[in-house]
C-alpha cells in the first residue's frame, strides 16, 4: 500500500525538528572490492562486497528561532561533535521508523531573503548500523493536561495531533500519558506511565507551545503524539 509522506518527522535526541519541508532519508550502499584476475571469465570483473555505508541524511525546513531543544540544539551539538540518537518516523499509519546514532556534518541558518522565508537546513552522517522497524509501538492508551484544559478532539490512541486551549492566567501545564508498553518521553524527558510530566511552561498570552509526547517499544516504531498549548 503507497502512503503519503506528509507527517514524516525527525527527531534529534528524543526531540523532534520543527519546520521541516524535507527529510531525505537512509541510503545503503555496499562497497566492493575487485578481486579481478587474468583468470576472470568472459572479460567481466569480479568482486567482493566489502563494508556498508548508511549514507548521509539530509533536512531542510524553515528557521524556527524558538525551537531550542531542536534547530538550536543541533548547532550546539555541532559545535560539540556529540554523536546524538536520530529517528526519523513515517506517518503512523506505516509503523515504520529509522533509528540511528549520528554526527551533524553541516548546519545552515540563511540566507535571508527580502521577500521570503529564513531556510534551515542540516545533514547528519550515521555511525554504525541504522535499525529498520515496521512493527509500531502500542501507543498511549490515556491521556490527562492539569490546570483544566480544553483538548480537540477526544483522545484516541490512533489520532496524533491535538489541539488544547487555557485560560490565560495560566502560565504552565502537566501532562500524564498512560501506556501498557515501552518508554514515554513528554519533550525529550522520560516520564512513568500514569504519572505526571514535570511543569512546562507555556508561552504568552495567545502563543502556541508544543507538547511532543512518544511511546517507543524496544525494536518498535515509535508513536508520538503532538499536543498544541493555546494560552488564550
Amino acid at each position: 500500500m503507497f502512503t503519503l509522506g506528509f507527517g514524516t518527522t525527525f527527531s534529534w535526541n528524543n526531540n523532534i525538528i520543527a519546520g521541516l519541508t524535507a527529510i531525505n532519508g537512509i541510503e545503503l550502499k555496499v562497497d566492493t572490492i575487485d578481486v579481478t584476475t587474468h583468470q576472470s571469465a568472459n572479460f567481466y570483473k569480479e568482486v567482493l562486497p566489502s563494508l556498508i555505508d548508511a549514507g548521509e541524511v539530509s533536512l531542510e525546513g524553515n528557521f524556527d528561532y524558538t525551537d531550542a531543544n531542536g534547530q538550536v540544539a543541533m548547532l550546539t551539538d555541532l559545535n560539540a561533535r556529540v554523536s546524538r540518537s536520530a529517528i526519523i518516523t513515517f506517518p503512523a499509519s506505516t509503523g515504520s521508523t529509522w533509528t540511528f546514532i549520528g554526527y551533524i556534518t553541516a548546519l545552515k541558518i540563511g540566507d535571508a531573503p527580502i521577500d521570503d522565508k529564513i531556510p534551515f537546513s542540516a545533514t547528519i552522517k550515521p555511525t554504525g548500523k541504522p535499525v529498520f522497524a515496521t512493527s509500531a509501538s502500542a501507543g498511549m492508551s490515556a491521556v490527562e493536561l492539569s490546570n483544566s484544559a480544553v483538548l480537540a478532539p477526544t483522545f484516541n490512541i490512533n489520532t496524533f495531533d491535538y489541539v488544547a486551549t487555557v485560560l490565560t492566567g495560566i502560565s504552565s501545564i502537566t501532562i500524564t500519558p498512560t501506556a501498557s508498553a515501552g518508554i514515554i518521553t513528554v519533550n525529550g524527558n522520560v516520564v512513568v506511565s500514569g504519572q505526571a510530566s514535570s511543569a512546562i511552561a507555556l508561552g504568552s498570552a495567545g502563543s502556541v507551545t508544543i507538547i511532543a509526547v512518544v511511546v517507543a517499544e524496544t525494536n518498535k516504531a515509535p508513536k508520538t503524539y503532538t499536543f498544541r498549548i493555546v494560552r488564550t
